[in-house]
């Protein structure tokens, strides 16, 4: 019998995609099940996760993190998160019966994030896997949230691509204030360079320096852009072209995450050519992360030529929720 790896192995390529001529065009429903509502992260079977594990070699442990405050100010429309420090029995001696906390106005997507399934339809076809609005409802039956995930794990053999320490080496730096759009074969470049290969169900992570970029920024420039919306802010991503999604989806990525505020360049152009998140989360169903703190593994990777390992994360475990904190850790 064919194990669930072997089967993950024969997927459909992206342009024999849909699996059903009445589904989207290039879209993956149905390949994971008519009812899937995990997307790729199907990819990370027990035999990848295993595989995973032995990559572990000298115990490194890589928070992924940002700080839940930044970026701060917030950007893209979300608002500041208020911490509350509490007595837990008011009125009374803290230091006998200690603290409570609790967050005021916390968006889980205005960090280290992932999209879950339920973030982002296709303007013509919906949700992932003909998902509809009015089936997103965060109550008992919601669907595509984000505690399919949660309720699973996300562990798997991640891989690093920095692309924004190969083009500083070709002498061309990715400048974290503009729209520097990065086509899917400079990130093929990177990896070659590395001398690293992709195996099927890897989480695949990618550096652009934009984390590094934003921690030197003056707070002025922070107020800046702070004050953007999509359609205006510029940083450095993807590029949204077909071969972006093709390169993916032929690899087999379970997860890509990256360290930039949404993936793809911006600004991005909305409409279904132009947006990568029209296509990647609704029709391939492909797990999205967002502003990954990426440059402390990313050191350690130039430093002993090892740009794989074990990767490790638990997304809130909210019935019905649009996204997470990302909650990730690289070991090596």
């Amino acid at each position: 019998m064919a194990t669930k790896t072997d089967r993950f192995s024969n997927l459909p390529r992206y342009r024999d995609l849909p699996i059903d001529k009445s589904m989207p065009p290039n879209s993956a429903w149905g390949v994971f099940g008519d009812d899937d509502q995990v997307g790729t992260i199907n990819l990370l079977t027990p035999e990848r996760v295993a595989h995973a594990a032995t990559l572990v070699q000298k115990g490194s442990v890589f928070s992924l993190n940002w700080d839940m405050e930044k970026p701060g100010p917030p950007i893209l429309g979300r608002t500041l998160m208020h911490h509350h420090i509490i007595d837990l029995t008011p009125g009374t001696d803290a230091s006998e019966w200690g603290t409570d906390d609790y967050y005021d106005g916390y968006w889980p997507q205005s960090s280290t994030q992932w999209d879950a399934l339920s973030h982002m339809p296709n303007p013509d076809y919906g949700y992932y896997n003909g998902v509809q609005r009015e089936d997103i409802t965060g109550q008992p039956g919601s669907k595509n949230g984000i505690e399919n995930w949660a309720r699973r794990g996300i562990a798997g053999r991640f891989v690093l691509a920095d692309v924004a320490a190969y083009l500083a080496a070709q002498g061309t730096p990715i400048d974290g204030a503009k729209r520097v759009e990065i086509p899917i074969e400079t990130v093929q470049a990177a990896l070659d360079a590395q001398g690293t290969k992709l195996q099927g169900g890897d989480i695949l992570l990618l550096r652009m320096g934009w984390i590094g970029w934003y921690e030197q920024a003056s707070m002025e420039t922070r107020i800046a852009i702070s004050k953007l919306g999509g359609p205006e802010l510029q940083a450095p991503g993807l590029s949204a072209d077909e071969s972006t999604l093709e390169w993916l989806w032929d690899n087999h990525v379970a997860a890509v995450a990256c360290d930039v505020p949404a993936l793809e360049a911006m600004p991005y152009t909305p409409t279904v050519a132009g947006f990568l998140h029209y296509r990647i989360i609704p029709l391939l169903g492909m797990a999205v992360g967002e502003m990954f703190a990426l440059d402390a593994l990313a050191a350690d990777c130039a430093r002993d030529g090892v740009y794989e390992g074990l990767f490790t994360a638990a997304p809130l475990n909210k019935l019905g929720g649009s996204g997470s904190p990302g909650n990730a850790l690289a070991l090596k």
